[in-house]
């Protein structure tokens, strides 16, 4: 499994002084996708609805809205 190409805009695009502490989607070469955020299993395992389940080797995590939003136009529909 490898990273093929960044999902939406760089964290430098996005306003990051530093270009490497932001949130970031990554599609990997499985067709799968990888995220960047903050942990935040602890905060909201419990706020997840009845019909959700979280893995053991699951954590829940969480990116800036606008992190997914300039990232639409670059997700495949398929």
């Amino acid at each position: 499994m490898k990273i093929v190409r960044r999902v939406g805009a760089s964290p430098r695009e996005r306003g990051s002084a530093t270009g490497q502490t932001c949130p970031d989607i990554f599609e990997l070469s499985d067709g799968n996708f990888a995220v960047i955020g903050t942990e935040a299993t602890t905060a909201l395992d419990s706020e997840l609805p009845p019909d959700a389940a979280r893995a053991d080797d699951e954590r829940i995590v969480v990116i800036s809205r606008e992190t997914l939003v300039r990232a639409k136009t670059d997700i495949p529909e398929a």
